[in-house]
């Protein structure tokens, strides 16, 4: 199933600024946005959330339960106008609507300089997410750019409150960079509050977490290009993350694994992405990354799904920073590329 919602009409609740982030849905704008246009933009607005009572009818006699502690959420349709479930939440719950964001949305931009980058929905309205492109760039040892994106995410189905994730992104190859970096916040939770001069310093404690992971990042990054890598402790770290060829391997599994570590290799050795970061360790977390954005199998819309909302890509992005940062090998006394060398 594609995350991202797609409207009877054609439309994806999908909006993009100046650059397609993570795939090619929506509406591309050439200039920046306020958070109410991207909100109309992607067919967010007027959704009128709200929570009901949850009525159960038995498929025997068609008798109607009340169920007292029990609630669904619920929204207007941006398009058809018709009313749909989104989820099932406690008596507890209250509903926050998308246009909620927006003040606190604008102050980040204000305080930052930021624009508007992206907004969309997911899983039919579940979810909700708004993109902000700071003006702040990272250059890693002078010579590779990385732009830094401030991701707002929301539900509306009772799983999770509103967020905010600093999401690095590799100019160059448009890698999204997952790294959680000891001593730096890369995610935090917003509580709901009330006043402006509440929200002025929600906006300033959110900035400072993305300035200060900025930082952080950066000095791990550099850590990392300075450092080499061989081809065989590359394919070691590869062999970490996926697994090694389990004994009998089915002729599919085989080919798999064959396919992947061919495609691996090659972003490593060859591709146009690592030319200025080759043999570096910098070069082999790039190569993995590239590989999970852009290679592994799947539509381009199932990869962009993947990047969005799997764990198990997280997680892979996550080790793979784990085995090469050369402040986690340390740290642990690992052996593992050095056995490899």
């Amino acid at each position: 199933m594609h995350a991202i919602e797609t409207h009877a009409d054609g439309t994806a609740a999908f909006v993009s600024a100046r650059e397609d982030a993570w795939h090619r849905l929506g509406t591309v704008t050439r200039h920046a946005l306020t958070a109410e246009q991207a909100l109309d933009l992607a067919a967010l607005s007027g959704w009128n959330v709200r929570k009901l009572g949850g009525i159960h009818t038995t498929a025997e006699d068609g008798t109607r339960i009340n169920s007292p502690d029990e609630f669904f959420t619920v929204r207007t349709h941006p398009k058809t106008g018709a009313t749909e479930r989104l989820g099932t939440v406690g008596y507890k719950y209250e509903p926050i609507q998308n246009e909620e964001h927006c003040e606190l949305l604008n102050l980040l931009v204000e305080e930052s300089g930021a624009h508007f980058e992206t907004a969309g929905s997911l899983f039919g309205g579940r979810k909700v997410f708004v993109t902000m492109k700071l003006p702040k760039a990272i250059t890693i040892a002078g010579t590779d750019r990385v732009d830094l994106y401030l991701a707002g995410f929301n539900s509306h189905d009772g799983k999770s409150g509103f967020r905010f994730n600093v999401s690095p992104t590799r100019v160059v190859c448009a890698n999204t960079q997952k790294m959680a970096i000891a001593d730096a916040v890369s995610s935090y939770s917003v509580p709901h509050v009330a006043g402006a001069k509440a929200k002025i310093a929600q906006a300033r404690h959110t900035l400072r977490m993305v300035w200060d992971y900025a930082d952080a990042f950066q000095h791990e990054a550099e850590q990392m290009i300075n450092e080499t890598l061989t081809l065989g402790q590359f394919e070691t770290v590869c062999e970490t993350i996926w697994g090694p060829l389990e004994p009998n391997p089915s002729v599919r599994t085989r080919n798999s694994h064959t396919r992947r570590m061919n495609t691996l290799r090659d972003l490593y050795e060859n591709a146009d992405t690592q030319a200025n970061i080759r043999g570096t360790r910098w070069a082999g977390f790039q190569a993995i990354g590239e590989y999970l954005d852009h290679y592994q199998p799947g539509t381009e819309d199932a990869r962009a799904h993947r990047v969005l909302t799997s764990s198990t890509v997280a997680w892979r992005k996550q080790r793979a920073y784990e085995l090469l940062a050369p402040s986690h090998t340390a740290q642990r006394g690992d052996d593992l590329l050095a056995l490899a060398a």
